[in-house]
C-alpha cells in the first residue's frame, strides 16, 4: 500500500485538520470531532442542512459545506457511517430553531444512525425532516443497502435544497424540493480498478487488468456484471442507456449532466466520456442545460466514473444557478 498518510487509524482526523487549516474562511471543526460546519454557523433565519457518511468520498461531504449548500457534514471513518452522537452534535451546532433537513444516502448504516440521531434531536425539541437519496439505477439491493444506493446524484440534492434554504424557505418547502430532485435524478457508475481502505491495507476487490465492473458502488461493492474493458464511447452508451431506460425522458426535456470521477480518473478521460454523453442526449433531442465534470463523490483512489442525469424545470434551474460558496462546488 502506497499512500500519503501517517497512522492508518488517524487518516480522517488528519484530513479534517488539514481541511480546516486550508479553508478557515469556509469551515470550522466542531470541538475537534469529525464534524465540519460552516465557518459562520449557526446561520440565523434559515433551515439547516446536515449530511455526511463514511469518509473516502471526498470532496463529499465536507467539500459542499458553505453558503448555498450544507450547514454541516458528519464524517465517519473510511466507508463507515458516522455515529448517532456525531450526527446529533452536528445538528445541535447548526440549529437555529427553523428546523433541520437531514440528507441521507441510502445505505443501511447511514439510515440507522441518521434516523436514531433525528429521534434524539426531536426529543430535545429540534424540528427534523429527512430525505433519502437513491439515485443509483444499477442495482436494487447491494452489500450495503436494501433498495437503490445513493451516489453522486446526492450532490445535486445538496445544491438545490441548500439554495432554497438560503432564500429563507420553510423546512417543509426545503424537504419538498429535495424530494423533487431525488425523484428526478439518476446515476450509474463503472470501476476500472479497486481502491484500498487505509486500515485494511489491501484492495477492496480484485479485477483483471483488461476488465471493468459495471454498476459499481462507491464503497467498491459489486456491480451488475464484469466485462472486458471498453472504449469511453461504449462505456457512455452502457451507463446512459440504463439511466435513460429508467428516467423515460422526452424530446425537449432539459437536463443537468454530471460526469463524476471516482478518485483516479484524469479529467482528460472524463471529458472524453462527456463528449459521447452529450452526443447521445442531443441525438434524442434532450437539451443539456449545464454540465459538471470533475470529482464530486469519489471512492478513495478507484479508477472509474459515474454519470448522473437530473431532469430540470424552471424552479430547479433557478436554484441550480444560485450562488454557492464551498470548497468543491464547481460552477
Amino acid at each position: 500500500m502506497k499512500k500519503l498518510i501517517n497512522n492508518p487509524e488517524q487518516v480522517v482526523r488528519d484530513m479534517i485538520d488539514g481541511m480546516v487549516l486550508a479553508h478557515p474562511d469556509k469551515l470550522k471543526n466542531l470541538s475537534e470531532t469529525n464534524v465540519l460546519i460552516r465557518a459562520n454557523a449557526p446561520v440565523q433565519g434559515k433551515v439547516a442542512l446536515v449530511s455526511g457518511g463514511g469518509s473516502g468520498h471526498e470532496p463529499a461531504h465536507a467539500g459542499f459545506v458553505g453558503a448555498g449548500m450544507l450547514d454541516a457534514a458528519v464524517a465517519g471513518e473510511v466507508f463507515t457511517s458516522p455515529t448517532p452522537d456525531q450526527i446529533l452534535e452536528a445538528m445541535k451546532a447548526v440549529n437555529t430553531g427553523n428546523g433541520i433537513l437531514l440528507i441521507i444516502k441510502n445505505y443501511s448504516g447511514d439510515l440507522m444512525n441518521f434516523e436514531m440521531a433525528a429521534e434524539l434531536a426531536e426529543a430535545e425539541g429540534i424540528q427534523v425532516a429527512k430525505v433519502i437519496v437513491n439515485d443509483d439505477v444499477a442495482v436494487e439491493n447491494s452489500t450495503f443497502t436494501t433498495g437503490r444506493r445513493g451516489i453522486a446524484g446526492t450532490v445535486f440534492v445538496h445544491k438545490i435544497a441548500g439554495a432554497l434554504a438560503e432564500k429563507g424557505a420553510s423546512l417543509a418547502e426545503v424537504e419538498q424540493v429535495a424530494n423533487k430532485v431525488i425523484h428526478r435524478v439518476r446515476s450509474m457508475g463503472i470501476a476500472l480498478t479497486p481502491c484500498i481502505v487505509p486500515a485494511a491495507g489491501k484492495p477492496s476487490f480484485e479485477i483483471g487488468e483488461k476488465e471493468m465492473e459495471i454498476g459499481i458502488g462507491i464503497h467498491g461493492e459489486p456491480g451488475t456484471y464484469r466485462t472486458a474493458i471498453a472504449s469511453a464511447d461504449e462505456i457512455a452508451e452502457i451507463l446512459l442507456s440504463r439511466i435513460l431506460d429508467d428516467m423515460k425522458l422526452s424530446s425537449g426535456d432539459r437536463v443537468a449532466v454530471m460526469i463524476n470521477g471516482l478518485g483516479a480518473t484524469p479529467l482528460m478521460e472524463l471529458y472524453i466520456l462527456n463528449k459521447k454523453v452529450s452526443q447521445i442526449l442531443r441525438s434524442k433531442h434532450i437539451s443539456v442545460y449545464d454540465t459538471y465534470v470533475g470529482e464530486y463523490m469519489t471512492s478513495i483512489e478507484m479508477a472509474g466514473c459515474s454519470i448522473t442525469i437530473l431532469k430540470l424545470d424552471d424552479q430547479l434551474i433557478e436554484l441550480l444557478e444560485s450562488p454557492a460558496n464551498t470548497i468543491a462546488w464547481k460552477k
